[in-house]
């Protein structure tokens, strides 16, 4: 077919780039169960929490050292800290599993996938679009979690500084400001994993095959990790540097942890998404 012939069978007015905005794939997401339970459960992990503190007592009276745990009820930041922290190696990968492995292949599983390429929607800008929509949504959860904690720990516990385990204070302005560090890093250390659940979704018509596969293989690195004997390999586990945020809540903040953890994510990440799209790109979409 001549390149004449192609622009006539375009119909007026058509804009690739137009199709799939961001904005209507947003709504759709927002619509769907599963984002409404997944925000209920991250914003009623605190009151949890709370619930415990009062029942069990102040966590720092049963062992000699302290710990970020032991000063969670010194003030809501601390609280909005100790969430992050029995949050971020596995509840936190929920999410963005979820929101980044249901998103290909739910269409897929709909019958609704080859629909969309139909209309004609680019299958890079298909792509794209949903990557776009799913990674604002998992930094969203875990912006979520952090806010409701500190709002429910201000409230229980009162406003102020960032008591830190090893001795000394933050205060507020700088606890605010570092707490934004912690969630912006948990976030980027969380990649892989999007990554991974991503590329899935574009490999199977299983939406759960997708989310389980992405927490499966996070929880064998994280298994990894925990074998000392591997020595120095552990450095280019992902897992490795999940808790490399807590430099960030330290007196002196100490970015070089958190620099290699991000350099090996986001390199991981790169790749998986490249291998979506590549993959995606050359796929026969029946489905």
């Amino acid at each position: 077919m001549s390149t004449l012939t192609q622009k006539a069978a375009v119909a007026s007015g058509y804009r690739a780039g137009r199709t799939l905005p961001l904005r209507v794939e947003l709504v759709r997401q927002l619509k769907r169960r599963r984002t409404l339970a997944m925000g209920g459960i991250l914003a009623v992990l605190p009151f949890v929490l709370l619930i415990a503190f009062a029942i069990g007592g102040s966590p720092g009276e049963q062992n000699g050292q302290v710990t970020l745990l032991d000063t969670a009820t010194a003030s809501g930041a601390n609280f909005a800290a100790v969430n992050l922290f029995v949050s971020a190696g596995f509840l936190l990968v929920i999410p963005v599993a979820l929101f980044c492995g249901d998103t290909v292949a739910s269409e897929a599983s709909w019958s609704s996938l080859r629909y969309l390429l139909a209309a004609p929607v680019p299958r890079a800008r298909l792509l794209w679009s949903k990557l776009v929509v799913a990674l604002g949504l998992s930094l969203a959860a875990m912006i979520l979690l952090p806010l409701v904690a500190l709002a429910v720990g201000t409230a229980a516990y009162g406003w102020g500084p960032l008591q830190i385990p090893t001795g000394g204070a933050l205060d507020t302005g700088t606890a605010t400001q570092r707490l934004a560090i912690v969630i912006a890093y948990v976030f980027l250390s969380q990649l892989v994993t999007a990554a991974l659940a991503f590329w899935l979704s574009t490999k199977t018509d299983a939406p759960l095959g997708a989310v389980g596969g992405a927490v499966g293989l996070t929880i064998v690195g994280n298994v990894l990790d925990a074998v000392t004997a591997l020595g120095h390999w552990r450095d280019f586990l992902p897992a490795h540097w999940q808790f490399a945020w807590a430099d960030a809540v330290q007196p002196n903040l100490e970015w070089s942890g958190m620099i290699q953890g991000t350099a090996v994510s986001i390199t991981y990440a790169l790749v998986l998404f490249a291998l979506a799209f590549r993959g995606f790109a050359r796929k026969d979409v029946v489905s």
